[in-house]
């Protein structure tokens, strides 16, 4: 997989967001979005998922040369972010399930194995709604890293996680992320330590 991004920029109304950005993002590689707060960083990252236009430029992403059609590629992009919301009357177990009936699960991996990866086993069958706010991190965690996707983008990944949460973060990264691209949107060099190429979203204001 390559998400090629030419020229690219957004703006609300007469605030441009970023400008000028060209970047190539291939597999197996891992990336960091940079920048203050309330700089742009979740912008990009939604640019790039397609659940939000941009206002010049392009994005095409393209599989063994082949390119992918914008209705394909959802399948394709999973992401974490605090603005991705939980159906909180499912248990843990049957969110996840209901998540990988639209798309499939790495191979080899139940969703019982999930859960207890995640530390979540004993809570398999209670509602998402009396989980902590650490826990719905985890389910968040797990309906995207498992995923039998190209992409992963991680917006703020381990908001609402103890240190051994972020353990546990990294160790799925580790473990279940080396093929696919990784595109982390944070300040926090604990969520993106890992990554191989970083972009200061600083850097495409003018």
């Amino acid at each position: 997989m390559i998400i090629q991004l030419t020229d690219t920029g957004k703006r609300f109304n007469q605030d441009w967001i970023f400008k000028h950005l060209s970047i190539q993002f291939t597999t197996q590689k891992s990336y960091v979005i940079t920048g203050p707060n309330g700089s742009g960083k979740s912008t990009l990252l939604q640019c790039i998922a397609g659940s939000s236009n941009l206002s010049e430029g392009s994005i095409q992403y393209s599989i063994n040369n082949s390119l992918v059609n914008d209705a394909a590629i959802h399948q394709e992009i999973s992401i974490v972010a605090p603005y991705v919301e939980l159906i909180e009357e499912m248990t843990a177990k049957e969110f996840l399930q209901f998540h990988f009936s639209f798309k499939p699960l790495l191979k080899n991996i139940s969703v019982q194995q999930i859960l207890t990866e995640i530390n979540l086993e004993k809570a398999a069958n209670k509602q998402i709604r009396y989980f902590s706010s650490g826990m719905k991190q985890r389910i968040k965690l797990a309906q995207a890293v498992f995923a039998q996707t190209a992409i992963l983008l991680l917006d703020e990944p381990c908001t609402n996680l103890d240190t051994t949460g972020y353990h546990l973060y990294h160790q799925l990264i580790n473990n279940y992320c080396r093929e696919k691209i990784v595109i982390v949107s944070s300040n926090d060099v604990n969520e993106y330590d890992f990554c191989e190429e970083k972009i200061s979203i600083m850097d495409f204001k003018n």
